[in-house]
């Protein structure tokens, strides 16, 4: 079945394209989110006719999307959960508790808009991909722990070994400079 895209819609084209797609994927998703119309001389005409409109409407949301990204971007959410003594999950963390954690601190973060390739089954700081508009896509930080307490002192180790392996990639340097003299001096000799 062929379509015409009403926004850009990742993996598959950018808005105004004629795209084929399989009739199933059109009827459950394209079609009832109204992000595509069926290709026929109609639709082809319509969507000339409100080309503007559309446009603007996107570009609106786009703006909106990006005001929402700079508060969301890098922010951390914690979860506590209860996990055995190698740190794996008696459950897993799903986009719905992900977003109602958003909601809880305050952000309205749909959990449609949550990309997880798969639950988090584990303690641990996570990077975790929201989609706020088709052409705006932020990373948070979802750090699962058994406590608040535990939460805290993930971060902050992971803080920690930030700032040391900056200042510990310059001295890595220094080392394999110093192993490529030695050669230099063996080869010459």
């Amino acid at each position: 079945m062929e379509v015409i895209l009403l926004e850009r819609i990742q993996n598959l084209g950018l808005m105004g394209d004629k795209v084929k797609v399989k009739p199933g994927f059109a009827r459950n998703y394209l079609f009832p989110q109204k992000k595509a119309l069926k290709n026929t001389d109609e639709n082809r005409k319509f969507f000339e006719e409100t080309r503007i409109e559309i446009e603007a409407r996107n570009l609106e949301l786009k703006k909106e999307a990006d005001a929402i990204s700079e508060k969301i971007n890098a922010r951390e959410f914690v979860l506590v959960r209860q996990a055995s003594e190698t740190g794996s999950l008696y459950g897993s963390v799903t986009k719905r508790d992900i977003a109602e954690s958003a909601i809880a601190s305050g952000l309205t973060i749909d959990r449609n808009q949550i990309e997880l390739d798969k639950p988090i089954k584990e303690i641990g700081l996570h990077d975790v991909r929201v989609v706020l508009h088709p052409e705006v896509v932020v990373s948070i930080i979802v750090n699962v722990a058994r406590s608040t307490a535990e939460a805290e002192n993930q971060s902050k180790t992971i803080a920690e070994e930030n700032n040391e392996e900056f200042f510990e990639k310059p001295a890595e340097v220094e080392e394999v400079k110093e192993d490529s003299d030695a050669a230099e001096s063996i080869n010459s000799a």
